[in-house]
């Protein structure tokens, strides 16, 4: 067998392409930037300034928002659940997102622990109680505080935090990642559109997705920041007896921002992963204890049927908005809910998307669906029916606390359990830890939207909206507090809903798109020589020998760069299309442009492999970076894997009609427009 060295590609510099984000990032970048920094301050400024008239307004959206569109976020969101399911199992979940051949950058662990710490942990901390204590206490229909109120609260709250919101944060990781990753887009939301918007992702409206991707994203990172401030307040005023007020809390969104400064300043690999694997660790610890102290096989009996019934209601829950039992429940709630998860998939699917390269998109789906609904599954039957069992036994109490407020819910919760004061301690550094990852990813994310999809963004931008983040909290604290932070997620979410629509719908097409060509690719074999006598002879013994790379060289000399010029000129004389062949030192291609239908790229590039220890058995080759050369041939949607070193120039000629033909066909066969292109084209026209 062959083995690929350090030199596998031997494509000279002048020949490497450079996406043209990385030289326009100043261009690009600059609008979304400034755009996004100057909304997100006049908010900021006028929440502060006119809080009490900014508190009505924000009511009176939420309930306009409900009222109209309740019904298009309940739609969207099951369609995104539907649309990632059927990817997973469909034809497409073999697609790897990224190159074939990379393997992903983390291991499982440690990508689960990002996702699920950026994806929902201080939400998981401020409602693992008290969200169970609410649907009990106050179901959406029936009498609270009964039994079959308990049964529903938390199958529930696992509808509101389960394979819903987890679809979400997939199809927009997947589609970042697909695009970014494996055609070469830049790592911007904007790139989903492609398919939609062509060269223009890169122009004025592409600009506008990325900002509306910032503002989502910032008001739905600063809505847990804010939940999370005021339980780190609760957690401190249980512990050592400090007020629960404004000055308190935003001290503390001082503070905490200041630590997520310094987490999102190290860098990815270094303080997220270090932070979100500390965070898995201590939250597995305190679900473990509260399995260990509660009633554990009761809760064991209570998993096993949560997991049913969430399973076996699925379905009406999805639809069911109360058409005909009108309440305020399902804006409070369900739709709250939707509308935060949407606000937060620029946020989380980005991120995501940046530590899963490398992922088939059945393991990706999987993965990020079904993990993380079964860590909500335990964690919210622990939390969950073990407060609802102690309240019942308490004759209220639970309920009574979190009715006063929902953010020392968890704190009482652990004051009937032993350890009561290390629980505490432990829950309140929880969230502490929570609330600095979800802000340092955030601002990871939003820095890298805003500088035009660079992954190592300057610091000083990070550090910009990080600042930014805590600003924005503190300013929808002062504006209303809870109501002023769901208002917030919904009003941001319902644009972006929008958005992600098209964006499924420019997915799928892509797919099918990189499907077919990836088809094309199985049905094509090496070319087979033609013409009698010693022609055969010559390929076998072409196919038997390890050509150095002088020969290699002058083959892409005498006989690769003579056929493609051939073939461009008869292409330019018959049919008139702009055909170009561009040459370089190791590589040749020829390129046959076809306005907005996909090009045509047939390239020979030689590629350096080790010797394999069959070739010559009765050498030991002490340097095992002794190599041989191969003329591989690359199309547009990456390399074939056959040799055509050997060929003379009539036998080359036919491949590259032969791949030309099938590319036509699949011209003829897809939609003739808004095709996927080379990732990294010249933006000028944009």
């Amino acid at each position: 067998m062959t083995e690929e060295t350090d030199e596998e590609d031997l494509i000279t510099p002048e020949l490497e392409e450079v996406s043209p984000f990385r030289e326009g990032v100043r261009l690009v970048g600059q609008p979304v930037f400034s755009i996004s920094a100057g909304a997100i301050f006049l908010f900021v400024i006028l929440a502060s300034v006119f809080s009490d008239q900014a508190s009505v307004l924000f009511e009176s959206i939420q309930d306009w928002i409900i009222n109209t569109f309740g019904w298009f976020y309940a739609l969207a969101v099951a369609g995104f659940l539907v649309f990632a399911v059927y990817l997973a199992m469909s034809r497409f979940g073999r697609t790897r997102l990224g190159p074939d051949n990379v393997e992903p950058e983390f291991g499982f662990l440690s990508w689960f622990a990002m996702l699920f710490s950026a994806g929902m942990g201080i939400g998981l901390m401020f409602y693992g109680v008290a969200e169970p204590i609410f649907h009990y206490s106050a179901p959406p229909v029936g009498e609270g505080g009964t039994v079959n109120a308990a049964r529903e609260a938390v199958e529930l709250t696992l509808f509101h935090w389960g394979f819903h919101a987890w679809s979400i944060y997939a199809v927009m990781g997947m589609a970042i990642a697909y695009f970014s990753f494996r055609h070469g887009l830049p790592l911007t939301i904007r790139s989903c559109l492609y398919p939609f918007l062509g060269e223009r992702v890169h122009g004025p409206i592409g600009q506008a997705v990325d900002i509306f991707a910032v503002i989502s994203t910032l008001f739905g990172v600063a809505t847990s920041l804010g939940f999370g401030v005021m339980q780190v307040n609760a957690g401190l005023s249980y512990l050592f007896g400090i007020d629960q007020n404004r000055v308190v809390q935003f001290l503390l969104i001082a503070g905490i921002t200041a630590a997520a400064t310094i987490s999102v300043v190290s860098g990815l690999s270094k303080g997220v992963r270090r932070l979100s694997e500390l965070n898995i660790i201590l939250a597995i610890g305190l679900l473990l204890f509260v399995f260990v102290a509660g009633p554990t096989v009761f809760l064991l009996q209570a998993t096993m049927q949560n997991g049913g019934n969430y399973l076996g209601s699925l379905v009406e829950q999805t639809f069911n908005l109360y058409a005909f039992q009108p309440n305020d429940w399902v804006g409070a709630w369900t739709l709250f809910y939707w509308g935060w998860w949407i606000s937060w998939a620029p946020f989380v699917g980005m991120f995501i998307a940046r530590v899963s390269q490398g992922r088939t998109i059945r393991e990706f789906v999987l993965g990020v669906l079904g993990v993380p609904a079964i860590l909500t599954c335990l964690w919210f039957t622990a939390f969950g029916n073990t407060a609802i069992t102690l309240d019942m036994d308490m004759g209220g109490a639970i309920t009574a606390a979190v009715t006063d407020n929902v953010a020392t819910a968890i704190f009482v919760f652990f004051e009937q359990l032993p350890l009561s004061g290390i629980t505490t301690l432990l829950a309140t550094l929880l969230v502490i830890t929570f609330f600095v990852t979800s802000s340092d990813s955030g601002s990871l994310v939003i820095d890298m939207i805003t500088s035009g999809g660079d992954a190592d963004p300057p610091v000083w931008t990070r550090i910009f909206w990080a600042l930014t983040e805590g600003l924005v909290a503190a300013a929808l604290i002062a504006a209303g507090g809870v109501g002023a932070l769901q208002t917030a997620v919904i009003a941001a979410g319902l644009p972006f809903a929008v958005i992600m629509v098209f964006i499924c719908a420019g997915l799928l097409r892509s797919l099918r798109i990189d499907h077919s060509l990836a088809r094309r690719a199985q049905t094509t074999r090496p070319p087979m020589t033609t013409g009698g006598g010693a022609a055969w002879q010559q390929r076998l013994k072409h196919i038997l020998n390890y050509p150095a790379r002088a020969e290699a060289e002058t083959f892409l000399k005498d006989v690769v760069e003579p056929a493609l010029t051939k073939v461009a000129t008869e292409i330019r004389e018959t049919a008139g299309f702009d055909t170009t062949v561009e040459t370089g030192r190791d590589a040749i291609s020829l390129n046959v442009s076809h306005g907005e239908e996909l090009d045509f790229r047939y390239e020979v590039r030689l590629r350096a492999l080790r010797r394999p220890s069959f070739a010559f058995p009765e050498f030991t080759f002490k340097n095992e970076s002794d190599t041989y050369v191969r003329a591989e041939v690359f199309l547009l949607e990456g390399p074939q894997h056959y040799d055509v070193l050997g060929l003379t120039e009539s036998q080359l000629i036919s491949d590259v009609l032969s791949q030309y033909d099938m590319h036509l066909h699949l011209l003829h066969i897809e939609s003739p427009v808004e095709h996927l292109k080379r990732a990294h084209e010249d933006t000028e026209a944009a």
